[in-house]
């Protein structure tokens, strides 16, 4: 009983110490004032729409409404401030969201941005500095990946194992997390599919090792693997077959005229017998030492960097894509540093998901019986006319 109790109070204690410093899932009125749509594009026509949608397949419109891109080949900007701004450093950052690619996206972004304190939100576009970027981005069948950029040491860097995005037409959630221990994690759907030290899969800092500049590879070293044998010698008759001979298929026109035409010689025709060029035959090489590695020395550039995990100043999250089809949804937006509520509400959104695929079912059942039934009358009424 007493673990029990022990148990339970920690997870009071955590819970109480747990931040969360951004909430929206477009349940409460008034997106518009929370939420400031960019001039960037507006002047040249390019710059789409948002509205609120649930999208074709839900079963509570309010609840899974979302920011829904409206016009097709277009650029689209918004962005909403943290009711306050704040650092990450010694501390766990969560970041996660929702998207549904209700119209089975060919190539667009899905990904979001986590923006510094005091970015313009008016012209807030692509050139902007952002801290992270993360989330799905698909273009064709070849690209179908999930973006996590950080902004470090002036540089968006990205990270270099990709994770594959989803892209079919229902809800799915991707969670990005900075642990103050200078490691991370993607979560799509609320499981894991890659973690690891940042310094290994982000390339930010100098290389631990490099090649020592004082060494080079002995003029003398050997590298070829295998060599002519030198007791091989080609055959006295090897040339004396040619490589082409005449057609023996090939018969004289009845109409050749020697006089016109010239004597008739038999079109060439590659020889079956021809042996090609002669080469030696291979053998291994007995001096072979195999690839010269070049020594390494420790870097004296590199130094390690314990903040790699944190930024000074997040104060907005925002959407900054181009889209060749529109009708995507984002929603369920969570900045925190509790794991366990953002995968607890992914969860819950696998759900939603499940609700999504049976809704989609039951339109696509209906459909392929009034296709059947519409068939079936056309091929009675054409009964009727014969």
């Amino acid at each position: 009983m007493k673990l029990v109790l022990v148990l339970a109070l920690g997870a009071l204690v955590a819970a109480a110490l747990a931040t969360t410093y951004f909430d929206e899932d477009f349940t409460k009125d008034g997106w518009e004032s929370r939420w400031v749509v960019s001039d960037w594009k507006k002047s040249d026509g390019t710059a789409g729409a948002w509205d609120l949608d649930a999208g074709s397949y839900a079963t509570d419109r309010v609840a899974e409404r979302g920011l829904h891109t409206t016009q097709d080949a277009r650029f689209y900007a918004i962005s909403s401030k943290l009711p306050k701004a704040f650092s990450n450093k010694d501390k766990n950052l969560v970041l996660q969201f929702s998207v549904k690619h209700q119209q089975n996206i060919d190539c667009g972004g899905g990904y979001i941005k986590l923006l510094p304190e005091g970015t313009d939100q008016a012209t807030f576009n692509g050139d902007a500095a952002y801290n992270i970027m993360f989330g799905p981005d698909i273009c064709g069948p070849g690209h179908r990946i999930v973006h996590f950029i950080l902004n470090k040491r002036g540089e968006n860097r990205l990270i270099k194992r990709n994770v594959n995005a989803e892209s079919d037409e229902y809800t799915h959630t991707y969670t990005a997390v900075l642990n103050k221990d200078n490691t991370y994690a993607i979560y799509v759907d609320g499981e894991k599919k890659q973690d690891g030290p940042i310094e290994d899969d982000w390339s930010i800092l100098p290389a631990k090792k490099i090649n020592d500049p004082s060494q080079s590879k002995p003029s003398n070293w050997v590298d070829d693997a295998q060599i002519d044998d030198p007791t091989d010698s080609k055959p006295a008759d090897w040339d004396a077959t040619p490589a082409e001979i005449a057609d023996p298929s090939a018969k004289k026109p009845d109409d050749w005229d020697a006089d016109l035409d010239g004597e008739w010689e038999a079109p060439k025709t590659p020889n079956p017998d021809y042996r090609g060029p002669w080469r030696a035959k291979r053998i291994s090489n007995p001096a072979y030492k195999g690839p010269w590695v070049h020594p390494q020395i420790d870097n004296p550039e590199y130094k390690p960097d314990p903040t790699l995990y944190s930024f000074d100043s997040h104060g907005l999250v925002g959407i900054e894509i181009w889209q060749v089809k529109a009708g995507t949804i984002f929603d369920n937006f969570l900045v925190t540093d509790d794991l366990d509520l953002a995968l607890a509400r992914a969860q819950a959104l696998n759900k939603v998901r499940d609700q999504e695929k049976a809704l989609k079912k039951v339109d696509d059942d209906k459909k392929a019986a009034e296709a059947a039934e519409a068939s079936k009358n056309a091929e009675n009424a054409e009964k009727e006319d014969l």
